[in-house]
């Protein structure tokens, strides 16, 4: 395995530590796209995900603070109130996974809280432990068949996996494939378990609410909020940067956003800022797909859900290069191939104006008390 950093540089260890049976596109999405049966059984295998990543954990003494407590989603106001009951009648409708309401919020059982970063640590241990090695600091510069051009030189291999998420943005071969989009993170002093109790949130268990500006938090094993979220802007040329991981905006907003959620927080120091770029293909539609004559394979464009969606691309992948016709290899996402992103300008205008779009449908609710006009033109362009 080849690494330019170390393993769990990027996404999948700096992500928020949901561990979710969300897939980027919606089951309604997929069923459109893929019909009924294929899109069940996409999200049917998305909610076993959730509960083979904590047998895998536990049966190799991974800690990762994993803990099934599933997801509360708040809904603050009459317009998060009508999508709150949108998603539960959605939910009961397909059957898969009914969502129960609760006063002020939707309970989703399928989640578990994970420490992302001692995750991927521990899976690394462990493929090394079965014989595998991991090459770090070893730099990809491209690929062809049979063979890995680094920059300490080149590797000859029968089987080839390209995985590099929005990090893809960053090679030739796939610069247009992903588009790398900023999601931000701040993370809070401990804080005493009576205001854990009087906040309703149990270790395990991680948050979100129904605003279109995507935020995603999560009660740390040792009492911290973990929380993150969209906003940060699109960088001219797909760029990843270091100094990207920081934006004192968006930390502003994550801090407010917060506080707004859970008032009794309002005095917690904030201990922690980070970031990091996640990939999202031109459909919000991941995929898994192996080529038979190159041999080479590609899993990715996960836009944020990829902790438990990396796991079930990981086994389909196996499947697919051993040549086994499995359940797996017959879901929907297998073969699926995003287009590619627009050229610049088109890119950064598209990107932006998006990111834009659903600050402002945010805002025309809050004033309007009404369903976002904006948010209805943007949803099939974000996977709904």
């Amino acid at each position: 395995m080849l690494e330019k950093e170390i393993a769990g540089f990027g996404a999948s260890g700096r992500n928020g530590g949901w561990c979710s049976a969300l897939f980027p596109r919606s089951t309604a999405s997929l069923a459109k796209a893929h019909g009924l049966e294929a899109a069940l059984a996409m999200r049917r295998a998305m909610i076993s995900t959730v509960d083979e990543v904590g047998a895998v954990t536990a049966a190799n003494g991974i800690d990762c603070d994993f803990v099934k407590g599933g997801t509360i989603a708040f809904a603050g106001s009459a317009v998060q109130a009508r999508a709150a009951d949108a998603d539960v009648a959605e939910a009961a409708l397909y059957g898969a996974d009914p969502l129960e309401r609760r006063d002020g919020s939707v309970f989703d059982p399928n989640c578990a809280r994970v420490h992302p970063a001692k995750l991927v640590r521990g899976l690394a241990r462990v493929v090394e432990s079965l014989g595998a090695t991991i090459y770090e600091q070893t730099e990809v510069t491209a690929w062809s068949p049979g063979t890995v051009t680094t920059a300490a030189g080149t590797v000859s291999a029968g089987e080839i996996v390209v995985a590099l998420e929005g990090y893809g943005a960053t090679l030739s071969q796939t610069h247009r494939r992903v588009l790398p989009l900023y999601s931000l993170m701040i993370a809070t002093e401990p804080l005493p378990d009576e205001l854990w109790v009087e906040m309703g949130i149990a270790h395990g268990q991680t948050f979100t609410d129904y605003r279109h500006l995507l935020i995603y938090g999560q009660r740390t094993a040792d009492n911290r909020f973990a929380f993150g979220g969209r906003g940060a802007r699109y960088h001219w040329g797909s760029a990843i940067r270091s100094g990207y991981d920081r934006d004192p905006r968006v930390f502003a907003h994550l801090r407010s956003a917060l506080v707004r959620l859970f008032p009794q927080a309002s005095d917690a120091r904030i201990t922690h800022r980070w970031g990091g770029p996640l990939g999202v293909p031109r459909d919000w539609h991941a995929g898994v797909t192996r080529d038979s004559e190159s041999h080479i394979s590609t899993a990715g464009g996960y836009v944020g859900d990829g902790l438990s969606t990396t796991n079930i691309a990981g086994r389909t992948l196996t499947d697919l290069i051993l040549g086994s016709e499995t359940e797996l290899t017959r879901l929907p996402w297998v073969g699926h191939r995003s287009p590619n992103w627009e050229i610049e300008p088109l890119r950064f205008v598209g990107a932006n104006l998006g990111m834009l779009a659903m600050e402002a449908a945010d805002v025309e609710e809050r004033v309007t008390s009404r369903s976002s006009v904006a948010a209805k033109i943007m949803g099939p362009l974000v996977g709904h």
